[in-house]
């Protein structure tokens, strides 16, 4: 499945399911605009890792931006209006944050759509996320969007259940994927990031989630 996809590489939309699809290089036209954005985002709440309800760090390092951001520790998993790490609240979507996630939604079918919170990811070369569903958000019908910049990866769409065997998606800078409706639920992660320098992000990847929480 991995070598259909990298087929298709160049062109501007490869659908997952009946409410999933990848936009190749839709995020380009923005991208001085995301770059900033995340600067000033992590100047203001910066990256950290989190901890899970079982005591485990995570690998990836996070932070967020809009009314609610995703928090972890020892007591779960949850979404919260304030930076815990500085009793403040997270930082406002920039402009181009929210028009990009309209936008993208939008050429998915999902016309409307109103994120209230963005987690903001930095990947590492080696860093994984393993299968799983977003399953903190009220709204469980509302896409997720999410937005790849920087090095290269291999998102995982599976199925409903765990055990599902997953599609290799190659993502590269730009590249955004949309999945909401039906799919809502679908398992999905990011296999280690290979090696590598980006000549804007450098040895990292940065991933924007956007999501409805209520």
């Amino acid at each position: 499945m991995s070598d259909l996809f990298a087929g298709q590489a160049q062109d501007a939309r490869t659908e997952l399911a009946a409410q999933a699809c990848v936009l190749h290089g839709f995020a380009l036209p923005f991208e001085d605009a995301l770059l900033a954005g995340v600067a000033d985002i992590t100047q203001a709440a910066p990256f950290r890792h989190l901890v899970t309800p079982g005591g485990h760090t995570m690998q990836v390092a996070m932070t967020n931006c809009g009314t609610f951001g995703w928090c972890s520790d020892r007591r779960g998993y949850r979404y919260d209006r304030v930076d815990p790490q500085s009793g403040l609240p997270w930082p406002s979507f920039p402009d181009a944050f929210l028009h990009l996630a309209r936008d993208a939604a939008a050429q998915a079918g999902f016309d409307g759509y109103l994120p209230d919170a963005c987690l903001v990811n930095r990947y590492a070369p080696g860093t994984r996320l393993s299968l799983h569903q977003d399953r903190d958000e009220d709204d469980r019908v509302a896409p997720i969007v999410s937005v790849s910049l920087g090095l290269p990866a291999t998102f995982q769409f599976g199925g409903f259940a765990r055990g599902d065997r997953p599609v290799r998606v190659p993502l590269a800078h730009g590249d955004v994927v949309v999945w909401g409706g039906a799919d809502r639920m679908r398992f999905h992660g990011v296999l280690p990031v290979p090696p590598g320098r980006h000549p804007r992000l450098g040895e990292c990847r940065i991933n924007l989630t956007f999501r409805k929480v209520r």
